[in-house]
């Protein structure tokens, strides 16, 4: 198995070993694997305080690659600009509401790319921004587990309390579809219960099938977290210590940046967060920064969300390994963009 790392913009992207010399001649398998806010606090990066054994696992054995950028730090305009190798300009894809097949038509994407010179591409989860799946990349429709946990039952009826308030207070029917339910949740359920969960076991079972093909595969598989809501299985909060989680050494507004690279100063670095209803009234760095409660909080359901989808990867490292195919299958991992701990303030992508 060819091994590749390569970090886009707080993007990760790993392979993992060598092509055995007598495979060589083989078309090899791609198992593509997209995180969602994945920034490079990681084991293979340095960062000693977050436990990504499994990443680190694929690291040690691949290329990791330290100097490669995002174009743009929102999904629809990264993924875009990843899937076809062109800038957002070319593209012109800047937003989330943007359809790269309306800008661009007639344009071959990396899996189409594979498609057009006789591989099976499937992907399940999230690899293009949820909206646009593109059906010419693949061929199956995108796969989305069903049947998961998002939040708990008493979470849903405070966010349900919680929007009844809004509507009382006139606040706009967008504003209230946007609301959504706290910004963490310690899930008392196994792995499968969560989407990430489900949708690796749905991965583990087409990859076994593709295997038994006769073409080699292009398999993409898109996790969510760690993207908000930080919505993680106990164990893995269990792997931290809150009180020991470091927060951001530069939690200061940049100095003498002009005011216009703020953005809307009522927002600041806020404006992902405040759509989570613990978060909804939080100021604005411009005012003060979070709490060291709060921060902390944040913190740690970010860092038990990557340990989570670490699990999950390695799940999938190891289905390489039973089935026989680790050795001829390129692995590649790579995330959108990061996201802000903290740092100036934010606690966002951008």
């Amino acid at each position: 198995m060819r091994r590749f790392l390569c970090q886009y913009c707080f993007l990760l992207g790993m392979t993992g070993g060598a092509l055995a010399a007598g495979a060589a001649r083989e078309r090899p398998n791609v198992l593509f694997i997209a995180v969602d806010d994945l920034r490079c606090d990681l084991g293979c990066y340095g960062v000693r305080h977050v436990r990504t054994p499994h990443l680190d696992r694929l690291a040690a054995s691949g290329v990791t690659f330290t100097r490669a950028y995002c174009q743009q730090a929102v999904c629809n305009a990264s993924r875009a600009s990843l899937m076809t190798g062109l800038r957002p300009d070319t593209t012109r894809v800047w937003d989330l509401v943007t359809d790269l097949r309306k800008t661009l038509p007639d344009v071959v994407t990396l899996p189409q790319h594979f498609r057009r010179h006789g591989y099976r591409a499937v992907a399940h989860g999230k690899i293009y921004h949820n909206t646009f799946p593109d059906a010419p990349s693949w061929d199956e429709p995108t796969h989305d587990a069903k049947g998961v946990v998002r939040y708990s039952e008493a979470n849903q009826q405070r966010l349900a309390a919680y929007r009844e308030e809004m509507r009382a207070a006139g606040k706009s029917a967008a504003a209230i579809a946007r609301m959504r339910g706290p910004a963490t949740e310690v899930q008392e359920q196994p792995d499968e219960m969560n989407y990430d969960g489900k949708q690796t076991s749905e991965a583990l079972a087409k990859m076994m099938q593709l295997a038994a093909g006769p073409a080699p595969f292009f398999l993409a598989v898109g996790y969510i977290r760690p993207h908000l809501p930080f919505i993680t299985p106990k164990k893995y909060w269990e792997l931290y210590d809150r009180a020991k989680i470091p927060l951001a050494t530069n939690p200061f507004l940049p100095r003498d940046a002009p005011a216009v690279a703020f953005g809307d100063r009522a927002l600041g670095g806020l404006y992902e967060l405040r759509d989570y209803l613990d978060y909804a009234e939080a100021p604005s760095p411009f005012e003060r920064p979070l709490t060291e409660a709060q921060q902390r909080e944040l913190r740690h359901g970010y860092y038990a969300s990557v340990s989570f989808v670490d699990a999950q990867v390695g799940r999938l490292l190891d289905g390489l390994e039973t089935l026989g195919i680790a050795r001829k299958t390129v692995v590649v991992l790579w995330s959108d963009h990061g996201w802000k701990l903290g740092e100036h303030g934010g606690w966002c992508k951008q």
